[in-house]
């Protein structure tokens, strides 16, 4: 029976990159759940809570549609535990696989992230906690607002490299270095 083909980072060989005001990285491919139901963001929290995934992130992706994030990778075990929990309110379409996050941060990462989206990313246009699917140049993106200064884009795997060089030309454009701690 030949081998199963091996899972590789996408992004692994990246590097990050760092300056005085920006910082881009590849984020750890950990999980990404499409939830897609009859549900409440907090009604989703909860069942999220109950089988004890407290640290993943909710990220709306549409009407009635939400993103669930984290760092770790989930076991078959508990993405079925999610789905057995939400079973008759919502269904669960494990996108880990498919989908790849990157993080980028500090007090240019607004002025960054305007060079490629329509998006307002004025504090009071777009709030920690809000999310908005979009496009970055002609890339379609799910663009989250997860702290202050703090972004994360979740792109499809196949556009990941395209998308992070992008990137890393406009950080570099901004005083990034490569490597710089």
């Amino acid at each position: 029976m030949p081998d199963l083909p091996e899972r590789k980072s996408v992004l692994g060989g990246k590097p990050q990159l760092r300056g005085s005001a920006i910082r881009l990285e590849a984020l750890p491919e950990g999980h990404l759940l499409h939830i897609m139901g009859a549900l409440t963001t907090d009604g989703l929290k909860a069942h999220l809570s109950a089988v004890g995934l407290n640290d993943s992130s909710v990220r709306t992706a549409g009407y009635r549609q939400w993103f669930v994030a984290g760092d770790e990778t989930l076991s078959n075990a508990q993405v079925r535990d999610l789905v057995k929990t939400l079973a008759g309110g919502a269904f669960v379409s494990d996108q880990s696989h498919g989908r790849i996050r990157i993080g980028v941060s500090g007090t240019l990462a607004a002025n960054l992230l305007s060079k490629g989206t329509a998006v307002d990313l004025h504090s009071s246009a777009f709030p920690e906690g809000q999310a908005a699917m979009t496009l970055f140049g002609h890339i379609s993106i799910q663009l989250a607002r997860v702290g202050a200064e703090q972004f994360e884009l979740t792109v499809l795997r196949s556009f990941a490299e395209a998308l992070y060089e992008e990137l890393e030309e406009l950080a570099l454009s901004l005083g990034a270095s490569p490597g710089v701690s």
